[in-house]
């Protein structure tokens, strides 16, 4: 049996109307999330990406959700502005189909965590540094029932399993312990 608990969700709310496609959000992320932190800038890093259109003026932000280890089954299509969009433009996910929101070098999944650092942040950096406040940050407790949750390291281990295959990552990690 499980009891519930109260859980702090965070969530960031997109006004894709406000935003004005400047990418700050993306540029402070990566930034935020660089090793040491602050010392680089790579938007292919950020756990946040900006859908662009200029010419249409469309700008969504995006940000980086759970891992998927399994390819979506709908291909919806949106159109906005005249310009069609398939669903994965909008998708969070972290997904074998495509290569948005994995870590360039490695390409173990990113995920968004709200800048969770010591000491804590009031907000996320993205929604600090959104001038045109397309981006608001929201708390609020909701009783959840306990779950399990699969850690980073799970999930990059079997995203690197996915890419390279069990055995090599097998044999990886047995040259690395000696």
């Amino acid at each position: 049996m499980t009891r519930a608990k109260k859980k702090v969700i965070k969530i960031i709310n997109i006004n894709a109307d406000k935003c004005n496609g400047c990418r700050a959000c993306e540029i402070i992320c990566s930034s935020f999330h660089a090793t040491p932190r602050y010392s680089s800038t790579n938007p292919a890093r950020s756990r946040i990406r900006v859908i662009r259109d200029p010419l249409a003026d469309i700008y969504i932000p995006v940000y980086a959700g759970e891992y998927t280890a399994a390819e979506c089954a709908g291909r919806d299509k949106y159109t906005i502005g005249g310009k069609e969009y398939d669903e994965c433009a909008f998708c969070r996910a972290s997904c074998p189909s495509r290569d948005v929101f994995k870590e360039p070098d490695s390409g173990l999944p990113l995920k968004c965590d709200m800048c969770e650092s010591d000491p804590s942040l009031d907000e996320p950096m993205c929604v600090q540094w959104c001038l045109a406040d397309a981006l608001t940050y929201e708390e609020r407790e909701e009783e959840a029932p306990e779950e399990r949750i699969v850690g980073e390291l799970d999930a990059g281990l079997e995203a690197l399993a996915n890419k390279h295959g069990w055995q090599q990552l097998m044999d990886a990690m047995s040259r690395m312990s000696k």
